[in-house]
């Protein structure tokens, strides 16, 4: 993938709209797939239903798996099996919510604390496993053995990326074209499978398939980017986790990589100091935030995060106007607004 090219200074304002737009349409299709996760969550050790639903009950806004259900309906086709991958999609994404917080030493995940930190990281650990099981056994039981692929595909591309992080963590040499190929495996790549196993799963022709992969992949870009940008212009409320938590754990994001280079030669020091060397205090939080957003940092990944939402709705461009694209195309705008 290429290095983000920066747009031109613009506003940030968006479409007013919100995910709940969506939801509101999916409400029935999402109960369905709400009973499923529910019922597949379930054990006969009692920890991993209780860790399970300690992280899928936590609020989060289920947009991956709303992805798989819209892109589904979308395409006008049949809903039974894309309800199932809905579920799965899900599974999927608890499951390295719960590996990650464990890599990452997050404290908090949706506004609750996070699981290791209760059940501690090898119960964290096995229930995610536990959770990716599930998820594979919902995909054969669809029978659908491309969409099987595609969400296959998509959880090895999500642990390469993982790896790719770690090894690249700490370090302020990062370029832009390696941390676009790192947020679009972590992230633009199972929001870009969900979106294409959903169509998959309604039985659709490879022009809209690849379309709605299209928005999936654009849409996740925009996403994983306004998260970034929160992490320093945000609130802990907005993030789901705690404002400030990708430089407390030394992740090189593009704020931060476009601040650095702003202000080369004047604050090297810091950098190495807070990032190279992992000498961080929360003061050091106050000063770089400080940094970020003055040097307009937090602005131009914004501005790059827009680019993709664009981008997002422009690859619906060939679905016939509904009541669901409509909603895409919405979602696609609340992913930078509600960063802005």
């Amino acid at each position: 993938m290429d290095a983000v090219t920066l747009s031109p200074a613009r506003s940030h304002a968006r479409p007013a709209g919100d995910v709940d737009t969506l939801a509101r349409l999916a409400q029935a299709d999402m109960a369905a797939v709400d009973a499923l996760i529910l019922d597949r969550m379930q054990s006969q050790v009692p920890v991993i239903p209780l860790l399970a639903e300690h992280i899928v009950s936590a609020g989060g806004k289920r947009m991956r798996p709303l992805l798989t259900v819209a892109a589904a309906r979308a395409a006008g086709g049949d809903i039974a099996h894309p309800l199932k991958l809905a579920a799965a999609v899900e599974f999927i994404h608890t499951a390295t919510l719960l590996h990650d917080d464990i890599v990452d030493g997050s404290e908090q995940r949706r506004g609750k604390v996070a699981a290791h930190l209760i059940w501690g990281n090898a119960t964290s650990v096995l229930v995610g496993d536990f959770l990716f099981a599930r998820a594979f056994e919902l995909m054969v039981e669809t029978g659908q053995m491309r969409a099987l692929g595609i969400l296959a595909n998509a959880s090895s591309v999500i642990a390469e990326g993982e790896v790719l992080q770690l090894t690249r963590a700490h370090d302020l040499n990062l370029d832009q074209e390696t941390y676009l190929r790192i947020i679009s495996a972590k992230t633009a790549e199972l929001f870009a499978a969900a979106a294409e196993a959903g169509a998959v799963g309604s039985g659709a022709d490879d022009r809209t398939t690849a379309a709605l992969r299209s928005y999936g992949l654009n849409l996740g870009l925009a996403f994983q980017l306004a998260d970034d940008a929160l992490d320093y212009g945000g609130s802990s409320e907005a993030l789901g986790k705690n404002a400030g938590d990708d430089f407390r754990e030394g992740k090189v994001t593009l704020p931060l990589l476009l601040a650095v280079a702003r202000t080369r030669g004047r604050e090297d020091a810091f950098w190495d100091r807070t990032i190279n060397k992992g000498q961080r205090t929360e003061d050091d939080f106050r000063r770089a935030r400080e940094l970020i957003i003055g040097t307009g940092a937090v602005s131009a990944t914004l501005d790059a995060a827009g680019d993709y939402a664009d981008a997002a709705k422009a690859a619906l461009s060939i679905l016939p106007r509904s009541d669901w694209r409509d909603a895409l195309e919405t979602l696609a705008d609340f992913a930078v607004s509600r960063a802005a």
